[in-house]
């Protein structure tokens, strides 16, 4: 009795044991077979990846172009591509090496250390011409290709406006709840990456592929696929307004005047777009958020000093407060207290705006305030200092599409008490307390002070492409319908600005000789952070160029450093000096 007891429990437990197995089975092969487990693990896909070795020649996602059509985040070499299974056949190897001009030891040797398919060469591949790439596919040798594979770049410019693509299975999932796409498809995580994410996913790679044994050796022989999406429409290019010969410039200026945090934006006046962005630190691609590499600092918000004094004399010029026989004694400093540093006397407006008098634009603020406690506010937002800039509209589907998604707003209070306090009020008047503005908000402002008051968004983008090269969508120039300011106040601001730089003592007399007339305004900002007991600060010049017939807007800035250090000038004049060089370049060519 016992004996048969022990045997149905003992039957119980093997059916038992078979059932499990059996759901499992039933899981693994019908169930979940593309969301395997918490990680969703396509066990289609990992099935073909053990049994296969590959070379893949395209990703398969959008790529990113200037406006001349330039590659910015890839670059394309015709290249040789060898598979490891030529080390067990009989191939015409003095052929190939006669073509590529190399020893055939050298070519011997690298296919018999290769364990799967290799781009010969390996990290410094040879570069062949279309004439090798003809003569080697001529041949049809199995495992011997010339193929044109892509490349990313590894130092991409513009990185952060640009912005990175990683795997995020929780962000992918979340993003794309309701289409089918692979688990570890790379997606756009910040800038222009991730705004135009759904338009660049990839399709599928463009591979070489064969299928292999449990040791390697061909499975089918030696038969080597060419698969590709054979889409000839998707995914879609992204064709930006930056100027590659500017951009590089740009970048490299930056780093020889050693900004460490700050950076540059250059506008086309005439359109808005942004022709150059620059940020630092550097985007670090091991760990992007460690530190602030990954964060574009110039659509973030940044307190800005005395740039902020061209708001305050648009609204003073509008309530005819800018009377040449109206002067403020610029040996004070905002309390009404000797100025430790300046003694400049009695200094009318325009005077004042040249030498960057800071008590004249406190009483100014405190008297525009009086007036109307939102004034300020009102003209920055003219001026198209505080709001967003980027180019934001209806695309397809998308309402509101904003091509700068990280973008932040300016500010100049963040309390309404603030705007009848007399003391924060002439702190404000300067560009302190709580006024911020992004460079790419100032450059903004420059650009509509320069075009006569009209207000256009600022495009980074200005065409979506198929990948035949046709066009799927165009951004247009994108005017303003918010208030700005008249051709007279935009006229009295360019004469303003201007005399900054002609002004014997103007705080922008280091760019009179340049080949550009530059009009401009300088900001050095207390962030009321210390290092080391020493305040720093943050020095900005914006402006705008060539003066009399306007193409360029320009924002410099250094972020956090102290009084004596900045590199903010000698930059500017080396960018307009560069800009002017490549200006002359381009004209002797046309």
């Amino acid at each position: 009795m016992l004996r048969k007891r022990r045997l149905y429990t003992f039957s119980f437990l093997i059916t038992l044991l078979l059932i499990v197995l059996l759901v499992r089975l039933t899981q693994i092969q019908i169930v979940d077979t593309e969301t395997f487990s918490d990680q969703n693990i396509n066990l289609l896909e990992a099935s073909v990846t053990q049994r296969t070795q590959s070379v893949v020649i395209d990703q398969g996602r959008g790529k990113f172009f200037d406006r001349e059509g330039n590659p910015l985040t890839h670059f394309t070499i015709p290249t040789l591509i060898l598979f490891p299974f030529l080390k067990q056949m009989d191939w015409d190897i003095s052929s190939v090496a006669e073509v590529i001009g190399v020893s055939e030891d050298v070519l011997k040797t690298a296919v018999n250390e290769a364990k799967e398919p290799f781009i010969f060469g390996g990290k410094d591949p040879i570069e062949l011409t279309e004439n090798q790439v003809n003569r080697i596919n001529a041949l049809q040798i199995p495992g011997v290709f010339a193929v044109h594979k892509q490349f990313t770049r590894q130092e991409i410019p513009a990185e952060q406006l640009i912005g990175m693509i990683r795997e995020n299975p929780d962000v992918l999932m979340e993003r794309y709840a309701d289409r089918d796409i692979p688990i570890h498809t790379m997606i756009g995580i910040t800038g222009l990456q991730q705004s135009f994410d759904e338009f660049l996913l990839q399709e599928g790679e463009t591979k070489l592929l064969y299928h292999v044994d449990a040791k390697g050796g061909p499975l089918f022989g030696i038969d080597v696929k060419y698969i590709d999406p054979a889409n000839p429409f998707y995914p879609v290019n992204v064709k930006t307004t930056l100027d590659m010969d500017i951009q590089l410039m740009l970048e490299r200026l930056v780093d020889e005047q050693r900004i460490q945090n700050g950076g540059v934006v250059l506008l086309d006046v005439e359109t808005n777009d942004i022709l150059g962005m620059v940020s630092r630190p550097h985007l670090n691609e091991s760990s992007p958020f460690h530190d602030d590499g990954a964060t574009n600092f110039m659509i973030t918000p940044q307190i800005m000093g005395s740039v902020f004094k061209t708001v305050v004399a648009a609204a003073a010029i509008d309530l005819e407060l800018d009377v040449p026989s109206n002067t403020y004694n610029c040996s004070l400093n905002i309390r009404d207290e000797k100025d430790p540093e300046y003694d400049y006397g009695y200094l009318n407006m325009e005077e004042s705006f040249a030498k960057s008098c800071n008590r004249t634009f406190a009483l100014l603020a405190e008297q525009i305030q009086n007036e109307d406690p939102t004034l300020l506010e009102n003209y920055a937002k003219k001026l198209s200092l505080i709001d967003l800039n980027g180019w934001e509209g209806d695309v397809f589907h998308y309402t509101d599409f904003k091509q700068l998604s990280g973008e932040k707003p300016g500010r100049v209070f963040s309390r309404d008490e603030d705007r009848t306090d007399s003391n924060l009020v002439r702190m404000t008047g300067i560009g302190q307390h709580e006024v911020r503005a992004t460079p790419l908000g100032v450059a903004s402002m420059m650009a509509t002070i320069a075009r006569g008051g009209e207000k256009l968004s600022a495009r980074a983008v200005s065409e979506l492409n198929y990948k035949n090269g046709t066009t799927l969508f165009e951004f247009p120039v994108q005017k303003k319908d918010s208030e700005t300011i008249s051709p007279y106040t935009a006229m009295k601001l360019q004469h303003l600005l201007r005399e900054v730089v002609v002004h014997e003592e103007g705080t922008g007399r280091w760019f009179q000789n340049l080949p550009y007339a530059v009009a401009g305004k300088s900001g050095t900002a207390e962030t009321g952070i210390e290092k080391e007991g020493v305040q720093l600060h943050n020095k900005w010049f914006a402006g705008y160029f060539p003066f009399d017939q306007p193409r360029y807007a320009l924002v410099v800035v250094n972020l956090g450093v102290q009084q004596d250090e900045g590199g903010i000038n000698p930059l500017f004049s080396d960018i307009v000096q560069g800009i002017f060089d490549l200006d002359e370049k381009k004209n002797k060519v046309e």
